[in-house]
């Protein structure tokens, strides 16, 4: 059976102002799930050559998760409501969703209740975990709050990515600078990786929260400024931050390969702590000494034509590491030249 075009759904009683339709994101999550598996990747025949429809029909889907075709089609129309764990499961085995992808599922299709405005309270970072950032010297360290926002950092992490200090709070967000600032775009080697991970973990977000206005006026922003956002925010790929190795090129010392390791916090999990590491007498881990040598100086003294660190930065006796090279000024830190 080919699929019809879906009437448009009104929008939700009670829904609020400025927050993301939840039926819509449940239907077009499920959709686009079930657009990636071809009846051959889950055992099923294939009859005739030409499908109106990408991927698995409806009923192949419904089928395989041991549901009717009619329950499933409520529930991919967004009509979640009421539907059963058990269900979810079999639905989520049916498409071969990950770990990240089931939780999702989940949070659209049983939405937890949020106390009102509790999305607009200011984001707050314990003090001992501040000072435990600070003390970790040599290692680049942030904190992440909702929305990709950058809560906290240390010396290291402003020497690797920029003086954050520079920019308004509002624009100490991975998402606005990985697609609005073109520095960012160059710093990072594998930009479009970068950029997709971004936009799929704000869509973690977006489904845990969709009554959030500042994350709804944050993806309808970066929808308008940026048509790589506007595609990757469409394939609803969704992904927890973990661990894995970045790699990029850094204006003052080159080539950086660096670990990155993602700690939730225990007391708030909407916060996570990311550090990153070289590995042991590496290039890059040789580059990092040189930047902690430098210290969060480097930029300023750079941007402002310096040449390198400031003063006793440069080691006593005429030793210690070579002066910066130069950097074009910009709001935030450096830019590339």
């Amino acid at each position: 059976m080919d699929e019809q075009p879906e009437t448009p759904r009104e929008p939700q009683a009670g829904q609020a102002a400025g927050a993301l339709d939840r039926r819509a994101e449940l239907s077009e999550f499920l959709r686009t799930r079930r657009a990636r598996l071809q009846p051959e990747d889950v055992g099923l025949p294939t009859f005739g050559r030409h499908r109106r429809v990408p991927g698995l029909r409806r009923e192949e889907l419904a089928q395989l998760a041991g549901v009717s075709v009619a329950y499933y089609t409520r529930l991919e129309q967004g009509n979640g409501r009421n539907v059963s764990a058990e269900v979810l499961d079999a639905i989520a085995r049916a498409l071969r969703l990950n770990d990240a992808e089931h939780a999702h599922l989940t949070h659209l299709a049983k939405p937890k209740a949020h106390k009102k405005k509790r999305s607009a309270r200011p984001q707050q970072v314990r003090g001992a975990l501040r000072q435990l950032i600070d003390t970790l010297d040599g290692v680049p360290a942030y904190v992440t709050g909702r929305r990709s926002d950058i809560l906290v950092w240390n010396r290291m992490a402003a020497a690797v990515f920029g003086d954050w200090s520079a920019l308004p709070a509002q624009e100490r967000n991975w998402a606005r600078m990985v697609f609005l600032r073109p520095d960012y775009r160059d710093l990072y080697v594998d930009w479009d990786q970068k950029a997709a991970d971004i936009v799929s973990y704000l869509r973690m977000d977006a489904g845990c929260h969709p009554d959030d206005p500042l994350l709804s006026a944050l993806v309808g922003e970066l929808s308008v400024k940026s048509e790589e956002f506007r595609r990757l925010w469409a394939a609803h790929d969704v992904k927890e931050k973990s661990h894995g190795v970045k790699r990029m090129h850094h204006p003052l010392v080159g080539e950086l390969t660096l670990s990155f390791e993602t700690f939730k916090l225990p007391d708030d999990h909407e916060q996570s702590l990311i550090t990153y590491h070289a590995e042991p007498g590496s290039p890059s881990a040789d580059a990092l000494r040189l930047l902690a040598s430098w210290g969060t100086d480097a930029n300023r003294a750079s941007a402002a034509g310096g040449g390198g660190p400031p003063g006793g930065a440069r080691g006593r006796g005429g030793g210690g590491p070579p002066p910066a090279p130069p950097l074009r000024a910009g709001p935030g830190g450096w830019l590339f030249v």
